[in-house]
């Protein structure tokens, strides 16, 4: 598999996760990704995303700038308690316990609890006097790198604080690859891409993925050599059949386990 694999996931009630292949890290591709896509894009600093259009609006994620300052915190092996680390980890407990409140919920709550966080963070930021090369030089240049799109998470509550999601998908990709034989060229990766959007987009929509696979697989060879978008959307994983039954089993079980 390719060492440059990109995924996003989305954050509405029908639930895509994405593969892409590309050889490179070259800054053109995220362009091409994201090409005539318009609303919400959630990543990490990599230049490459400074190509987009204005049609996308980014957000950052802070669990990548918390990874810079518990870098620097590394002491001995030890973690020496710092401001900044200090404050982020209090933004991610207040997101814990919204994490399944509605957008608008969300929003309110980050402006009225977390955004005098954020000013305690910026203000500690603005005024730290460290080598810009050292550890925590580093993971301050960085955040301030990322300010705008950091601070636009306080006024996007559809929008979690980190992209978390995207990074557990990729983890699923760089444990399975090294077992993956078909994995080592451009086609093979190409197609790795392709599989793993269908099985983890149909597990993000709580669809078992092998009998999704096998309905595609009996399915699709019925429709024309040349079918037409509109003809394969009704595949997504949302139209399937047995979406809605495997759906409702999901929620008495979670009922089940919430009444015990």
């Amino acid at each position: 598999m390719s060492k440059y694999p990109n995924t996003f996931s989305n954050n509405v009630p029908s639930k895509i996760i994405l593969y892409a292949y590309s050889k490179t890290r070259s800054g053109t591709f995220a362009p091409k990704l994201y090409q005539n896509f318009t609303g919400i894009l959630q990543c990490d600093g990599y230049a490459g995303y400074n190509l987009l259009a204005n049609s996308v609006t980014r957000v950052g994620c802070w669990a990548h700038v918390r990874r810079k300052f518990y870098d620097a915190a590394q002491v001995n092996g030890k973690t020496v308690v710092s401001v900044p680390l200090t404050l982020i980890d209090e933004m991610f407990a207040h997101e814990r316990q919204w994490q399944h409140f509605s957008p608008r919920v969300r929003r309110h709550r980050r402006r009225s609890q977390i955004r005098k966080l954020l000013k305690r963070f910026w203000k500690w930021i603005d005024s730290a006097q460290v080598l810009p090369k050292s550890r925590l030089g580093k993971a301050i240049t960085y955040a301030v790198d990322q300010r705008p799109t950091l601070d636009r998470l306080i006024n996007i509550g559809m929008m979690d604080w980190s992209n978390n999601a995207s990074e557990r998908n990729m983890k699923r990709l760089v444990s399975g690859r090294k077992n993956w034989l078909f994995s080592t060229s451009p086609a093979g990766a190409r197609s790795t891409a392709i599989w793993l959007t269908l099985i983890e987009s149909a597990k993000a929509n709580g669809i078992d993925p092998r009998a999704y696979i096998t309905y595609l697989l009996k399915e699709l060879p019925q429709q024309p050599d040349f079918a037409d978008p509109a003809q394969l959307a009704v595949y997504l994983p949302w139209h399937y059949p047995g979406a809605r039954h495997q759906n409702k089993k999901t929620t008495d079980k979670h009922q089940a386990k919430n009444a015990a």
